[in-house]
């Protein structure tokens, strides 16, 4: 490599390492309790759990279920109801002012077999939640969210570029080689490499589905625009229908399942919401195995007959996107992935750290005894 190309990428693995670092520090220590929420809810008490009943006769139906939730807040409309993800004892309902994209929410955990309310969590306040919006949006919605799509590409400029210059810097070292006989600050360089080699494809994974992540919002807009908007040609300037023209959600519910057999319900979206459409009930299933259990299949039932009217595949963006999000945090392989997300987050936290440290030494160092040669900043 020339001398002027290494300067060129040099400069590029800097520059993009600088401006991102501070916000990738941000995402590291955020993301390290995120890894374990599903354990920490539990330590904490704020997961919700079923209560341990014995109960042989048939389950509450979805349309009890739903009238639980609502008795608890009348004034409110179901938007959204999920079960749990191991768990299908319990139902979630979530309800709001208006059919709209809203924060203000209520969730209700009904118990699937009595159709009894176990408790109403609270998703919005908290530990979990503070760390939550921190490394989802910066607080910021869809902006903080692109913003930090963007440091993420950062991140990956800095790590390509990062391993083409590994390469030249390390021609006379062995790989690995950390020479603890030098400086301190030739020290921190070294161990800077090797972790960064070590943990290079983690870190483009992670980095590249936390890219892709931030762009969730505008992706189901455009699937919403592309897709949905065909498929309820019929249903154009019918207004919305009202809950007492609809159709039993028990009803609507079997006739999901009849059309994906063997498939689980993800959530499902009610008329007029940002998932559905004003006609439809729509539902989210998914699969049994660690990976269908993250590809959804929307089927869309008529509100009012209770019949299904489509069941289009998602596209391949939304596929990557449901991919890329349990891939990000390491939550498709059980507890031992988990240990090794984090561990692998607390190597790159010292990577970050080492490179923040080799850049602010350098440039303290008086500019005859700064080196010609590139080194990493």
């Amino acid at each position: 490599m020339s001398p002027r190309a290494l300067r060129a990428w040099s400069w590029t693995h800097k520059w993009s390492s600088l401006v991102c670092t501070v916000f990738m520090l941000l995402l590291c220590l955020t993301g390290l309790p995120l890894i374990f929420h599903h354990e920490i809810g539990h330590l904490l008490g704020t997961e919700v759990e079923p209560p341990a009943i014995e109960h042989s006769g048939p389950w509450a139906s979805l349309d009890t279920v739903l009238q639980a939730a609502r008795a608890r807040h009348p004034e409110r409309i179901v938007q959204f109801v999920s079960q749990a993800e191991d768990d299908d004892r319990l139902w979630f309902v979530t309800l709001t002012p208006t059919p709209e994209p809203t924060d203000d929410f209520k969730s209700v955990a009904v118990d699937a077999r009595t159709g009894l309310v176990v408790a109403e969590p609270r998703f919005d306040e908290g530990f979990m939640y503070w760390m939550f919006r921190l490394h989802v949006d910066l607080f910021a919605d869809l902006p903080g969210k692109l913003f930090l799509g963007l440091m993420g590409l950062l991140l990956v400029v800095a790590i390509v570029t990062g391993l083409v210059l590994y390469a030249p810097f390390m021609r006379k070292l062995a790989f690995g080689e950390v020479r603890r006989e030098r400086s301190a600050r030739v020290r921190w360089l070294d161990l800077h490499n090797l972790l960064g080699i070590v943990t290079l494809v983690w870190a483009l994974v992670v980095g590249a589905t936390g890219v892709i992540n931030t762009w969730a919002d505008l992706l189901i807009k455009y699937w919403q625009h592309d897709q949905l908007t065909a498929l309820l040609t019929p249903y154009q300037g019918q207004s919305l229908i009202a809950e007492a023209d609809r159709a039993p959600a028990q009803a609507a519910w079997q006739a999901a399942q009849a059309q994906a057999p063997g498939m689980r319900l993800s959530f499902a979206a009610f008329p007029g919401t940002a998932f559905s459409s004003p006609h439809h009930l729509t539902f989210f299933l998914r699969g049994e195995t660690p990976l269908t259990a993250r590809l959804l299949q929307p089927v869309l039932v008529d509100a009012q007959t209770a019949q299904v009217t489509a069941a289009p595949p998602l596209p391949w963006y939304l596929t990557a996107l449901l991919v890329s999000q349990p891939l990000h945090f390491g939550d498709y392989g059980g507890l031992g992935l988990k240990v090794v997300w984090a561990l692998l987050d607390v190597i790159t936290l010292i990577v970050l750290g080492s490179g923040l440290y080799l850049w602010w030494s350098r440039r303290r160092l008086p500019s005859p005894s700064r080196s010609p040669r590139w080194s990493p900043p």
